[in-house]
């Protein structure tokens, strides 16, 4: 796993799991505080920092993954390539490189800012709540997925009409939608025209 002092700070020797904490943001995204990660996920939900990545191949299409079974917050539903939260004090880039690399075995390339949404989804299954500020990250991905079958249970490439029928069929994170409608003018730009995102 790539080090940054962030994460060098959140990384237990002794084999004892820590609490994860998150960075508390006010609406413009400023730094006000933290909260350990479950607590900021409660009803009704504290605004935090957060990122999604949308990787795609030399085809134009994206990389979804099915979110785990044991994953405490949406468990078995498709998202976008990867979603997360940076620890505090870490930047959102480099939280996404790093969070790419432990969930899918991949270190992203082209990988370049897509600007910020904010959103408030409750989900009805858990009753937690995102309310998050959450930067957008495109790029390629060029490398054979190595999955952490504790984070991801399924991956797959999709063309956006694929995406469409998968998004009829599947159940979806309860931002999908909200993060890839806010990343697709970087999506055009980085896979072009004729992919049709």
């Amino acid at each position: 796993m790539p080090t940054t002092p962030a994460t060098a700070t959140h990384s237990s020797s002794n084999g004892t799991a820590e609490a994860i904490m998150l960075e508390l943001v006010d609406e413009n995204g400023t730094t006000i505080g933290t909260a350990e990660k479950l607590a900021a996920h409660q009803a009704p939900g504290q605004l935090h920092r957060a990122f999604s990545v949308f990787l795609f191949d030399e085809q134009g299409r994206l990389l979804l993954q099915r979110r785990a079974l044991g994953k405490y917050h949406s468990p078995g539903v498709w998202s976008n390539t990867c979603c997360g939260h940076p620890y505090p004090g870490e930047a959102p880039f480099a939280a996404a490189a790093r969070r790419t690399y432990e969930e899918l075995g991949i270190a992203p390339s082209l990988l370049a800012e897509a600007g910020t949404v904010r959103y408030n989804h409750p989900d009805p299954a858990s009753g937690l709540v995102e309310q998050e500020f959450n930067h957008l990250f495109v790029g390629m991905a060029q490398e054979e997925l190595k999955p952490d079958p504790e984070e991801v249970g399924e991956t797959a490439f999709v063309t956006a009409a694929e995406l469409a029928e998968r998004h009829a069929d599947a159940p979806f994170s309860a931002w999908f939608m909200t993060v890839l409608d806010a990343a697709r003018p970087a999506i055009r730009e980085l896979t072009g025209p004729s992919a049709g995102w």
